[in-house]
């Protein structure tokens, strides 16, 4: 059985994993995500290169998987956020705009590497000062890129999405299971086990 190694340390990305595979393992990257100064999609396909090799020279017999989102509205990108300061200031400024979400994502095997990106646009709710204040005290935003889940539906955040909801998660399952049947691994129907992988825009 081919040995898969997911490179994050992120709990969401792990989640969905498990829809593509039955088994693989968790190693963190521990490289530093600082933004890119590049083009949001060169940038976040580059953090997920840098992450998936520094997992696979560890492993160098595993299928490893590398992944990074970049939340960019045109202007400038919009990483994990310092502090709550920060994160309120990211929300203020998002809130009800249109914004990139994207997420690159890379596999390495013996070597060789397959990179991919899953590009979608979303519109945040127009939260008010308090309901902001309200949902960085919950210390939710304070590791995600943008200050915001989409899953976090009880706010709720986002108004509209055009584009795949597991790629604003962090881990586009259908670009991902492309990649892995190029690597020669077979992977599972995501829409099995999550309904909205059934109708998604970057389903084949």
């Amino acid at each position: 059985m081919t040995h898969v190694v997911l490179a994050s340390a992120s709990p969401r990305r792990k989640e969905l994993l498990a829809a593509l595979l039955t088994e693989f393992d968790v190693v963190p990257s521990k490289v530093d995500e600082s933004p890119v100064p590049e083009d949001p999609v060169q940038g976040a396909v580059a953090l997920a290169v840098q992450k998936a090799r520094a997992v696979a020279g560890r492993h160098p017999d595993a299928v490893v998987i590398g992944a990074d989102t970049v939340v960019h509205d045109g202007t400038r990108d919009y990483s994990k956020p310092h502090d709550a300061a920060d994160a309120i200031a990211t929300l203020k400024a998002l809130r009800g705009r249109d914004h990139r979400v994207v997420t690159g994502v890379a596999v390495i095997l013996n070597g060789e590497e397959r990179t991919a990106t899953s590009i979608a646009t979303v519109r945040l709710c127009t939260l008010g000062d308090e309901a902001i204040a309200h949902y960085v005290a919950s210390g939710r935003p304070l590791d995600k890129a943008g200050a915001y889940a989409i899953q976090d539906e009880d706010v709720p955040t986002v108004e509209r999405l055009d584009g795949c909801y597991c790629s604003v998660m962090g881990l586009p399952l259908w670009t991902l299971r492309g990649l892995l049947r190029d690597a020669g691994v077979d992977s599972h129907d995501p829409g099995r086990s999550i309904s909205r992988c059934a109708c998604c825009p970057d389903r084949p």
